[in-house]
């Protein structure tokens, strides 16, 4: 258990971590560069580290670094990305995220060196019996935001992609049943021509209420 910090301390290590925190920015421009694979396994014990339901921790992170199994991904999400631009997405989502400036194509899956596909457990097998988790993606969604802040204190850039279905990813990577794809997460270094939109974040008195 940490120990309690002085006041002063607390100020301190506040206001680094919000300063490193507002640097975020998701990227969709990798660099090749490798990843030092403890730098994904530190940020997934930090993610493993997140508060669950009950504790029972209902979440799978896979790791992909084999390039014909990132193709694979992109082929397959790149598809139901088609459809959904195509077919699915209503003009009001599309005019939702014109800003951001996303498109079917995701050039991410493949460039990027590590992909973390992240998937819920709604439920679990032991001792022969199905069990029932509780509040999974609260829970899972809570450790995705570890993950994430763990990954950019490391110095990696991340992009939080989910396609529209993802059932592929279970097939792909041979997950069991009781596993759902939650999110698709590319991570390594941006790109030296990587560029972000400029996109307002809310200030503090637009999010926050103190009763």
């Amino acid at each position: 258990m940490a120990t309690r910090v002085t006041n002063w301390d607390a100020v301190g290590r506040s206001e680094a971590l919000l300063e490193a925190m507002l640097a975020r920015r998701s990227i969709r421009a990798f660099s090749p560069e490798p990843v030092a694979r403890g730098l994904i396994e530190n940020a997934l014990r930090v993610a493993g580290s997140a508060p669950s339901g009950a504790n029972q921790q209902p979440w799978t992170f896979v790791v992909v670094t084999d390039d014909d199994t990132k193709q694979r991904i992109r082929a397959a999400a790149e598809h139901e990305e088609q459809l959904l631009y195509r077919e699915r997405a209503t003009e009001e989502y599309l005019r939702a995220i014109e800003p951001i400036g996303t498109n079917a194509v995701k050039p991410h899956i493949t460039d990027a060196p590590v992909l973390i596909a992240v998937f819920e457990q709604p439920w679990r097998f032991e001792n022969g019996e199905k069990h029932k988790h509780y509040y999974v993606r609260e829970s899972v969604g809570i450790a995705v935001g570890f993950l994430v802040a763990a990954l950019h204190l490391s110095g990696l850039a991340t992009l939080t992609h989910a396609p529209s279905p993802m059932g592929f990813l279970r097939e792909i990577l041979d997950r069991p049943e009781n596993e759902r794809p939650f999110l698709l997460l590319p991570v390594g270094y941006r790109a030296a021509d990587a560029t972000v939109p400029d996109l307002r974040k809310k200030s503090l008195d637009e999010f926050a209420v103190w009763v």
